[in-house]
């Protein structure tokens, strides 16, 4: 068997193509979400603090300061993407449960 079709044979066995198209789909809807938050959600909840830059939101306890505001950004967008990949696998893949294999 010469390298070519074992090769041929290894991106059949392990869906290569599928998986690499899951990857390209999912850095998309990252930077998507990653938009959304920054772009519309943030501005909102940067509305209600005092200066409305939620960036460099912080909280100082004595001498340690909590950058807050970027670790509310970064903790929508994972919720959000998880619950992306929630919806995909409970409509896209048919699941009546979400369950593992």
């Amino acid at each position: 068997m010469g390298i070519v079709s074992e090769f041929k044979e290894f991106l059949a066995e392990y869906k290569v193509m599928g998986l690499a198209v899951a990857f390209i789909i999912g850095g998309a809807i990252t930077a998507l979400v990653q938009s959304l938050v920054n772009n519309v959600i943030m501005p909102i909840v940067g509305a209600v603090l005092p200066n409305g830059a939620w960036q460099t939101a912080t909280l100082a306890i004595g001498p340690v300061l909590i950058g807050w505001g970027a670790f509310l950004s970064a903790l929508l967008n994972f919720v959000i993407i998880a619950f992306v990949v929630f919806l995909i696998a409970k409509f896209v893949l048919n699941e009546e449960k979400v369950t593992k294999k």
